[in-house]
């Protein structure tokens, strides 16, 4: 494998870098910083994970829930950010860590104060577009689809995520007795809903129902199916209806969330346009990827479902069921990997 991204030409595969980093991290404190939205900090802590598979440490997380006006303030007002914000979540106060992973705007100002208070000790990685002083972040992880250019930048197919193949293995295995009685090939169904960019109407959820009984219906599936909260009741309750006498397990919300298991177990996996975390971690499990679209969208995830279908991951659902073959992300790995290598030069 070789690969060109803004860091440069790096002519050995990012398996064989860790290896020969392995032992950089010994020691390392690590901390992950979010305001503590579940998507986006599976992303720190995905890359987080990468650094324990390296020698890394555990690492300690840090949810931030700033009070008004500082939450609603872009990052250039956080005039005293470990400070004047008054959180109401986790303080800021030293060591300050060796390595800090940090995503989503409330982090911003505070990560920055934070390299300035370690007098420039404290690594700095922020996943996603900062939209703020790039060049003041030790490295940015942010997805091709946005545009963004910069010498401490790596481009990423999508979201980095937590998925892996021992957790694919263990979680398959907490739930492969309750789909045990579900026929192969066994289709995972992840169910986002609406959002910025993206409407989950009536009509998107009637059309779904029928293409998940066709695949049924024609190809002898088995149906395992997790919802959202932004999937909206009313769709859910059509859902539920419509599959009822489907050979379908539909989760209900309780006990342990099957969402790994669920990727560990699928043949194939069905998830809806709307959330580029899920995508790509359907994506990492090199399994057929086939994206329900929803009504809406953007233009930057016009570009990310353009890319992943280019370099052939994912195809649009119809009730089709195709199988194919490709190359496996390894974003999480890539930006891991440079981690150490900064750490070490």
């Amino acid at each position: 494998m070789r690969r060109e991204d803004g860091l440069g030409t790096v002519n050995e595969p990012v398996e064989q870098q860790a290896k020969n980093l392995t032992g950089n991290l010994a020691g390392k404190t690590v901390w992950v910083m979010t305001d503590g939205k579940a998507g986006m900090e599976n992303q720190c802590l995905g890359l987080a994970e990468a650094l324990i598979a390296l020698g890394g440490e555990a690492p300690i997380v840090k949810r931030l829930a700033p009070r008004f006006p500082w939450y609603s303030l872009p990052p250039q007002f956080w005039f005293s950010p470990l400070s004047t914000p008054d959180f109401d979540g986790e303080p800021l106060t030293p060591p300050w860590p060796d390595i800090l992973i940090a995503t989503g705007r409330q982090t911003v100002a505070p990560a920055l104060a934070i390299k300035r208070a370690s007098s420039g000790a404290t690594l700095c990685v922020q996943i996603q577009n900062p939209a703020w002083r790039h060049d003041a972040f030790d490295l940015l992880a942010i997805p091709k689809h946005d545009g963004v250019t910069g010498a401490n930048l790596i481009e990423t197919f999508g979201a980095l995520h937590r998925v892996t193949p021992e957790k694919l293995s263990a979680e398959a295995e907490k739930f492969r007795a309750t789909l045990a009685d579900l026929p192969r090939p066994l289709i995972a169904v992840l169910i986002g809903g609406s959002n910025k960019q993206y409407r989950m109407t009536g009509a998107v959820t009637q059309r779904l129902a029928a293409n998940l009984l066709t695949l049924c219906d024609d190809h002898g599936t088995g149906l395992a199916v997790t919802a959202s909260r932004r999937t909206g009741a009313e769709n859910e309750k059509h859902l539920r209806t419509a599959l009822a006498d489907a050979p379908c397990w539909f989760w209900d919300g309780s006990g342990d969330n099957p969402y790994f298991g669920l990727l560990g177990l699928a043949d194939a996996i069905v998830v809806t346009a709307d959330s580029v975390s899920m995508v790509s971690e359907a994506c990492a499990t090199g399994k057929p990827v086939h994206v329900i679209e929803l009504d809406g969208g953007s233009a930057k995830f016009a570009r990310f479902h353009d890319g992943l279908r280019t370099a052939g991951m994912s195809r649009p659902f119809d009730g089709a069921l195709d199988t194919w073959t490709y190359d496996i992300p390894d974003d999480t790995a890539r930006v891991a990997a440079e981690i150490v290598r900064r750490l070490s030069s």
